[in-house]
């Protein structure tokens, strides 16, 4: 299957396309380190010629409404016009629905994006998934003033970056489930514990305090809106081994 994936040089996009090459399918690697911006349109014609299924793992470096907002409204409207895949697949966020209906912001642009996608009236796949190992950091550094890291104790289930490939590859080869698939790791953790955790094997010196009135880029989270649905796929990799593996 010739399948492209934009953001194909990303975290989870190059692990995507490793997947899918091993799988044997023909893989477009579509990135504005390729030549290819889904924003703008450049090289975008091209890289979905001949293309059957189109996995968008693409982010915005944007987390203001506005911004952010933009930035998905015309990439995946561009991704949706150019080409003719017969599969749109969509990396997006557990708690999306929830967190843009209390605050809006990033998650409202992915709303927004998803929105686009079940109304074009194209066959499509949108995979949720929880925070990835990776990001862990990331979450730290938004939330850290000075030397100290404020992060709400909402419950959190976070993934692997391979496992979150693992299953975005599974759901781009199969048959558009028209509709949402969510995934998550199989532990369970505060989000301020979490960050806690990897902050002291990397020997990071920042304190981490709990604050239920701490936001999550720029948000106010509940006690579960980052946590998934009972019928969530449950990757296997668990945060220990992941931690135990990554490189210091």
């Amino acid at each position: 299957m010739r399948i492209a994936v934009v953001g194909g040089t990303g975290l989870i996009g190059s692990k995507l396309v490793a997947h899918l090459t091993a799988d044997g399918h023909d893989i477009v690697v579509a990135s504005r380190a390729t030549g290819v911006n889904s924003y703008t349109g450049e090289g975008l014609e091209a890289a979905l010629d001949g293309v059957e299924t189109v996995i968008d793992t693409s982010n915005s470096g944007y987390f203001d409404d506005r911004a952010a907002t933009e930035f998905f409204y015309v990439s995946t409207l561009n991704l949706l016009t150019y080409g003719e895949a017969t599969h749109h697949v969509a990396l997006s966020v557990v708690g999306t629905d929830r967190l843009a209906a209390s605050e809006g912001g990033y998650f409202r642009a992915k709303a927004a994006q998803e929105k686009l996608i079940r109304e074009s009236g194209k066959p499509y796949s949108i995979v949720h998934s929880t925070q990835f190992f990776e990001f862990v950091k990331s979450i730290a550094d938004a939330a850290t003033v000075g030397h100290v890291v404020r992060l709400s104790n909402a419950l959190i289930q976070p993934i692997a970056g391979d496992d979150v490939a693992a299953e975005v590859a599974r759901v781009a080869a199969g048959a558009p489930v028209n509709g949402m698939v969510e995934i998550a790791g199989p532990d369970t953790f505060r989000l301020e514990e979490l960050v806690r955790t990897q902050l002291a094997l990397r020997e990071d010196p920042r304190e981490v305090v709990a604050d239920p009135l701490a936001r999550y880029f720029g948000t106010e989270l509940d006690e579960r809106e980052l946590f998934p649905a009972d019928d969530a796929v449950i990757a296997p990799t668990r945060f220990a081994e992941w931690l135990a593996a990554a490189p210091r």
